[in-house]
C-alpha cells in the first residue's frame, strides 16, 4: 500500500529523516488531475567529470497547461534539501512557455508544486540519480574513431534513463543504453577529421523519472544529473 505524502513525511519525521534525502524514493503527490505537468530538474557540471554536488548548477523547466492552454499564472515551485526556488513564467526565448529557475548545486531529489487558481499538483518528488564519474575513456584520451571502445562509468545506482552524446561539444547523436556501468561504443560516434586532430566532448545524463498522480494522462517529472569530458579523435584520412 503507498502512503500518502502526509503519512510520509510523519514517517520520515519520525525516522529523522526527511523526504527529500537522497533515497527517501519517489511520492507520485496529488492534485486535482486537471493540469498537464510535464518538467524537468537538470544539473549540469562546472568542470569536467566533477564528483561533488556543489560542482553543480540545476535547472528547472517546467510546462503547464489546462484544458490545451499554457498556465501563465499562479505559483510553481521546486523544493529540494536546501530550501524552495519559485519558477517565473518566461515567453521569449528557448524557455518560452515554461517556468524555470535554478539553483546552485545538486540535491539530487526534488519536490513539485503547483497552483493555479483552484487547479493544482502537490508534492510530486523525485529521488534522482546519484552523480556519476565517467571512468573510461579518461580526459585527453586519443581514440581511433574507426575503431570501437569501450565507455565505462561509476554509480551507485541504476537510473531509469542513461543516454550518451558524443561529438563536437557534446552536440551528437543521443544514445540511450541500459545503466549498467558499461557501452561498447560503435565506429565513426565520434566525429574526426580527415587530417587533424579533433576534440570530442562526451557526456553522460542519467535520469529518474514519475508520473504525478494529480496531473492529466502524458504528465512527468524528471530529475537528471550530466557529466561530461573531452577527448580527441585521431586524423581519420578514410573518413
Amino acid at each position: 500500500m503507498k502512503h500518502s505524502l502526509l503519512t510520509s513525511l510523519v514517517l520520515f519525521a519520525a525516522c529523522g529523516g526527511s523526504p527529500l534525502d537522497p533515497g527517501a524514493g519517489n511520492n507520485a503527490g496529488t492534485g486535482t488531475s486537471t493540469l498537464l505537468v510535464t518538467g524537468s530538474a537538470t544539473a549540469t557540471p562546472r568542470l569536467a567529470n566533477a564528483q561533488q554536488a556543489s560542482d553543480f548548477d540545476t535547472a528547472f523547466s517546467v510546462r503547464i497547461q489546462l484544458a490545451g492552454a499554457p498556465v501563465v499564472t499562479g505559483s510553481v515551485t521546486m523544493t529540494s534539501s536546501h530550501g524552495a526556488t519559485p519558477l517565473t513564467f518566461t515567453s521569449v526565448g528557448n524557455d518560452a512557455g515554461h517556468w524555470t529557475g535554478d539553483a546552485s548545486g545538486y540535491d539530487q531529489v526534488y519536490q513539485l508544486d503547483v497552483t493555479s487558481g483552484a487547479d493544482k499538483v502537490s508534492g510530486v518528488i523525485v529521488d534522482g540519480p546519484d552523480i556519476h564519474v565517467i571512468t573510461s575513456p579518461t580526459a585527453g584520451a586519443t581514440i581511433d574513431s574507426t575503431m570501437p571502445f569501450t565507455a565505462t562509468w561509476n554509480r551507485a545506482a541504476e537510473a531509469d534513463v542513461a543516454r550518451w552524446e558524443m561529438g563536437d561539444g557534446g552536440n551528437g547523436n543521443g544514445i540511450v543504453v541500459p545503466d549498467t556501468g558499461t557501452y561498447s561504443v560503435a565506429p565513426l560516434t565520434l566525429n574526426a577529421s580527415k587530417d587533424k586532430a579533433q576534440t570530442n566532448t562526451i557526456r553522460l545524463t542519467r535520469e529518474n523519472r514519475v508520473t504525478p498522480a494529480g496531473a492529466t494522462t502524458g504528465s512527468e517529472l524528471t530529475v537528471g544529473v550530466e557529466n561530461e569530458l573531452d577527448v580527441v579523435a585521431a586524423p581519420c584520412p578514410s573518413c
